[in-house]
This record gives structure tokens, C-alpha cells and sequence, in this order.
């Protein structure tokens, strides 16, 4: 990184799950973690987001954290920077802010100390941190993502051109994945891992083909999650009954909830959202697009936003 220039790191937001994909399946969406960057004599992070004003503003911030690691494990140590910091991911609401936040601080760690990094070695970096690829894996390749991590080796396929449109339903409540996940069995007998199983492939193989009312079926089927978490999810059957009133064709929890996201065929997703707004005035609705970029990385001056 030449010692004058700013440069901007823009990481997408990122759904995971759709239903019966449980850590495996996820897609990246046109919201935004977005930070300014150059050198300095120490680290400083600064933002007018109010959500990220109470975070540290120095080397203890959780993107310099995983900048530094990832520089040290290539042998490197990372010239402080100072970043602005601007973002469109709620925290803790199941839009995937970790895992923007892990793969910006790779971008960084990359473009400070130079390190080359391919798109998947920065899967692979993220998967170790995240523990899954499919939110990490969204917001580096964009798109519609299926990947498996197995013996620490990571394989994801990116599907782009799907034409549909997204409406989410975002709630002030935050539901930390932790406790999220608390909720979930240990094991499944092997009947019902072959039935979640091929409930989450179907699901894949209904969204390449544009089966849409299939697809929604198979999100609805899900038994890896869902059924587990609905009680923490107050509004859960709600908003799955309004969503498909106004013409969703499929719904299922955004991560590991508490948003919910709706899918219908490109050129409705208005009508969707307004539809979800009206019913739910107290919650942020908000009509969103599939990111087939991934994450970026651009000199300042040419940034268009």
C-alpha cells in the first residue's frame, strides 16, 4: 500500500441458512460494512455509526484484532492504520456483522502488509475464525454460496443471476448467535440427518432451477434449526404467514435470527415490503438485492458509492 493513499474496503452483509441449509448454504446482500483506510502512527477507528460508537478506537478493536492475527500468521507485522468506519449491518440480528467484520479485517491485513491473498485463501482464513463458510463466504465471493468445511479445507461454489429479490424484517431486539445455537440438539439419529439433509439439498437444486414453490417449501421443511429457535422468535409465525400473504414464496430466519427474510421473484420485492412494513410499523423493513461482488477493495478517489 503506497504510504499516501486512502483506500476503501467494502464487505456485504450476508443471510445464512435459508432455511435448511444449516451452516452451509448463504447469500450476499447489499448492505454494507465499509471502511476508509490509511496508514498512521497507531491504530484509530472512528465512525458515525451509532452502533459502532461504543466499540474500541485503537488496536483492541475487533477488526485490527483479526488484521494482526492474520498478518502474523504470514509472518508479517502490520503498519497501524487509521480506518473509518461506516456501516448498514445491524449488529446481533442475524445479517452476518461478524463475519463482514472477520473479512474486513482480512482485506486489511492483505492490503496492508501485502500478502497477495487469493479470494480463497480469504475463504479459508475467515471459515477457521467464523467456524462455518457460509456467511464469510458470501461477503468474499457474493452470491448464492454452498460450501462444506471438512478437515480444515474449505469448497464453496458461488451461483450468480438468481432473479429474485429480498424483503427483510429487522426487529430492535438483538439475539447473540451463542445463545442461538444454545438451543440446538447435539445429534440426530440418521433418519432425521438424511431427511434435514435432503430437505437443504432439494432446496439447492429448486433454487438453480427457479422452482420457486419449491423452494419455500423446503425452506419451511428445515429441521436443523428452525424448529428449535422458533420459540426464541416471538413473531416468527407472524411474519411467515404476512410474508407469503403478500406474495413471498419463501421465508425462513436470517442466520440465526432474530431478522427474518422473505424471497420472491424479481420486480415484486415493493409490493413484498410494503406489504411487511405496514404489518409490522415498529420493526426496520427493508427491500434488499443480492451482492454478486463480494468484498472489495479500491483506492479512495475511484470509489463510487
Amino acid at each position: 500500500m503506497p504510504q499516501n493513499n486512502r483506500f476503501i474496503i467494502k464487505v456485504p452483509a450476508s443471510t445464512a441458512n435459508l432455511g435448511p441449509g444449516f451452516d452451509s448454504i448463504g447469500m450476499a446482500l447489499n448492505l454494507y460494512l465499509t471502511l476508509e483506510v490509511e496508514k498512521s502512527d497507531h491504530w484509530f477507528f472512528t465512525s458515525d455509526s451509532n452502533e459502532l460508537k461504543d466499540l474500541p478506537t485503537d488496536e483492541q478493536h475487533f477488526i485490527a484484532q483479526v488484521a494482526i492475527q492474520i498478518a502474523k500468521k504470514f509472518g508479517k507485522v502490520l503498519a497501524p492504520c487509521k480506518v473509518k468506519m461506516e456501516s448498514e449491518i445491524p449488529l446481533a440480528r442475524g445479517l452476518g456483522s461478524s463475519a463482514s467484520a472477520i473479512v474486513a479485517g482480512i482485506e486489511l491485513a492483505d492490503l496492508i502488509g501485502e500478502l497477495g491473498l487469493t479470494k480463497q485463501d480469504k475463504l479459508f482464513l475467515a471459515t477457521e475464525m467464523e467456524g462455518h463458510p457460509d456467511n464469510v463466504g458470501a461477503s468474499v465471493f457474493g452470491g448464492l454460496v454452498i460450501g462444506c468445511y471438512v478437515q480444515n479445507r474449505v469448497d464453496m461454489l458461488s451461483f450468480t443471476n438468481l432473479p429474485i429479490e429480498i424483503a427483510v424484517v429487522i426487529p430492535k431486539e438483538t439475539l447473540l448467535t451463542k445463545d442461538s445455537r444454545g438451543v440446538l440438539p447435539e445429534t440426530f439419529s440418521r433418519k432425521d440427518a438424511i431427511q434435514a439433509s435432503s430437505t437443504a439439498n432439494l432446496l439447492v437444486a429448486a433454487l438453480l432451477k427457479g422452482d420457486w414453490e419449491l423452494a419455500g417449501k423446503m425452506m419451511q421443511q428445515d429441521s436443523f434449526h428452525q424448529p428449535y429457535r422458533k420459540p426464541l422468535i416471538p413473531f416468527y409465525e407472524d411474519i411467515e404467514f404476512t410474508a407469503k400473504s403478500n406474495g413471498a414464496f419463501g421465508v425462513a430466519l436470517s442466520g440465526a435470527g432474530p431478522t427474518m427474510i422473505s424471497f420472491i421473484e424479481k420486480g415484486s420485492g415493493k409490493r413484498l415490503a410494503d406489504g411487511l412494513q405496514i404489518h409490522y410499523p415498529e420493526m426496520t423493513v427493508k427491500l434488499l438485492q443480492i451482492d454478486y461482488e463480494g468484498s472489495r477493495v479500491v483506492e479512495a478517489e475511484k470509489f463510487v458509492k
